[in-house]
């Protein structure tokens, strides 16, 4: 589960390492593959074309501005550095909103219209009483002189509801209205209509459940929606995250001809009744990948790192697609 006890843990690793929030450790420590500073936890991934940057936006560390939405940038997808964070205080409704909310978790990124629209959850640990909210800007670049984050407010909420209101992912369906996935235990993963330009919800109502285990604790989360050749793809996070090197977090994907599903996994099996196709899971030292989005054709995922004694870090893979079902080649 995306927990801001989490991050406290961490950064306790981190300074045991000799590093700091938002800082990379010693060279000798660093994996082979991405450079820099890439502790970044459910990462919102924008991939860059034709030379401009790669951003990633990530959960808030509730020692660093207010716990606020973090941001990483890259010239080439290999080496990262911190860029900042989305506000330097939260907006004061969410803590009417959510009492004791501290870091704003699993943020989601898209752009309409050239606007961006960044999706975030605000709640705490292991209680539904959760809100996914919205800001615009213009730019993801905080070097930028027009990066200015506009509070949208509230997009769903699920306090006294049977669902939890956290892990936003949004897809357009075929005729490009917007929709958001959600959900984390409870009953399960959720869907609910937008509409541009707002972004905010079409009409009330309750949200359409797109996948459930059907068996407690229900460890499912993180949805995340890609259209791809006339179909759409369940992402999903399952089992349990935020543990360290004892985190059993994975990736597993189902389809549906409808964004509104039924979604089916690779048997046949509908992800209502715990289906599930596995896409990634741990390898090695590499542990508990999960809180995944994509970009292009790279999936962004965060996992424990042996090497780093336990912390969290960025990972990306490369999507390929084979007999209509993805893979992921994590090198």
């Amino acid at each position: 589960m995306r927990l801001a006890a989490v991050l406290a843990v961490v950064v306790l690793v981190l300074t045991a390492c000799g590093a700091s929030p938002g800082a990379a450790p010693a060279p000798e420590e660093r994996p082979a593959d991405l450079t820099g500073d890439f502790f970044t936890h459910d990462p919102a991934l924008v991939k860059g074309e034709d030379g401009d940057p790669w951003f990633v936006y990530s959960t808030g560390n509730g020692q660093v501005a207010d716990g606020n939405i973090q941001v990483r940038r890259s010239d080439d997808g290999v080496d990262w550095e911190y860029a900042g964070e989305v506000w330097q205080e939260k907006p004061a409704w969410l803590e009417a909103a959510v009492p004791g909310v501290d870091n704003l978790w699993a943020p989601e990124l898209i752009r309409h219209d050239g606007t961006w629209y960044l999706y975030y959850s605000a709640s705490t640990f292991g209680k539904n009483r959760s809100v996914i909210a919205l800001a615009t800007n213009t730019t993801l670049d905080p070097a930028d002189p027009a990066y200015e984050w506009v509070d949208r407010g509230q997009v769903i909420s699920s306090e006294g509801e049977r669902f939890n209101a956290i892990d936003p992912g949004i897809a357009e369906d075929e005729n490009g209205v917007p929709w958001v996935s959600f959900g984390s235990f409870w009953t399960g993963l959720q869907l609910v209509e937008l509409k541009w330009p707002t972004g905010l919800r079409a009409s009330p109502g309750d949200p359409v459940t797109i996948a459930d285990r059907k068996a407690p604790p229900n460890a499912i989360e993180a949805p995340y929606i890609v259209p791809h050749a006339g179909r759409y793809y369940l992402f999903f996070s399952r089992d349990f995250c935020c543990q360290g090197l004892e985190s059993t977090y994975n990736i597993a994907v189902g389809r549906s001809d409808s964004i509104s599903g039924p979604y089916l996994d690779a048997e046949g099996k509908e992800l209502l009744d715990g289906g599930g196709t596995p896409l990634l899971a741990t390898d090695g030292g590499r542990v508990g990948p999960g809180g995944q989005s994509v970009s292009g054709d790279t999936l962004a995922f965060h996992y424990y790192a042996e090497e780093l004694d336990g912390a969290f870090r960025l990972g990306l893979a490369d999507l390929e697609w084979k007999d209509g079902w993805p893979t992921a080649r994590w090198e």
